[in-house]
């Protein structure tokens, strides 16, 4: 049933992802007063209305090859990286909260884990978050923006997570998934001071270049991903990938030497990687200290 519950989840995953993506050209749309885009979905180069099994996620795209079955023009990547990019991050999630739950077994028969109705709701409101996460990562990725409505989504989404840790470890005495251990501190403590770590770095690089190395969402979205991360050392985990990842992105510009000198890269996507795979492989990185 494990293994169920993380491919229905990477199902759901990929149709919410394909809607998120539908979601931000929209909203791309209505902020560059272009005028409303239609209700139904359309292939943006010839306008044609796409089926039903056009739009069916990430099979389509392969049985299409990645073309409009009916202009034949090359499809955006920004939909199949969003559709499998929000599958696995939620399957992550899954996979997660599944391994590091309490299980309870019954001879001869493999039951769901018996998880604590308060660690369901951390799940759910990080379920939620993920999905914050991935709309400014796909709108940020596409349109070089942080929309301040998620950024607010997010951050919120950060504390009550927050908050039911506390209770969590209050209320139950077993190791829980949501609970870092190894910690001096009590998990209110710790997620505060991971967040003023990854926050308040990206806040001192914006205030000090002005803008010019972070954007002013940058620190507000790396603010909410220190509060969920709950843990310090975590923050720096992520803040290194982050930075890594984004490295390795631009090399190619770098080496082609484009015209282009201030090539400018969209931080937000590589905020949110280093947040999903920080997260999921959490306890690895803490067995490090």
């Amino acid at each position: 049933m494990q293994i169920a519950f993380v491919i229905l989840m990477f199902i759901l995953g990929a149709a919410l992802g394909s809607f998120l993506c539908c979601q931000a050209r929209r909203l791309h749309e209505r902020e560059s007063h272009h005028g409303k885009m239609p209700s139904r979905s359309i292939c943006l180069h010839c306008q044609k209305s796409l089926k039903w099994y056009d739009n069916l996620p990430i099979i389509s795209y392969l049985i299409l090859r990645g073309k409009c079955r009916y202009c034949h023009h090359q499809i955006g990547r920004l939909e199949i990286l969003s559709e499998l990019g929000v599958a696995t991050a939620l399957a992550l999630l899954s996979f997660h909260f599944l391994r590091t739950a309490p299980a309870v077994t019954i001879p001869n028969l493999a039951i769901f884990p018996s998880i604590a109705p308060i660690n369901w709701g951390i799940f759910a409101i990080m379920l939620l978050l993920i999905l914050s996460l991935a709309f400014l990562a796909i709108y940020d990725g596409a349109y070089g923006e942080l929309p301040s409505f998620c950024l607010t989504i997010s951050i919120i989404c950060a504390i009550i997570i927050v908050i039911l840790r506390q209770q969590a470890s209050f209320l139950i005495s077993a190791p829980q998934p949501a609970l870092i251990p190894n910690q001096p501190w009590s998990p209110t403590i710790a997620a505060l001071l991971s967040g003023a770590l990854f926050g308040g770095l990206y806040l001192f690089l914006y205030l000090v270049s002005k803008g010019k190395w972070v954007g002013d969402g940058d620190w507000l979205l790396s603010l909410a991903l220190g509060l969920a991360l709950g843990h310090p050392f975590l923050a720096l985990v992520a803040i290194f990938i982050a930075n890594f990842s984004a490295t390795l992105a631009s090399m190619p510009a770098v080496v082609k030497q484009q015209k282009h000198q201030n090539h400018q890269i969209h931080f937000g996507p590589y905020l949110v990687l280093a947040f999903i795979i920080t997260y999921t492989f959490s306890s690895f990185f803490i067995s490090m200290i």
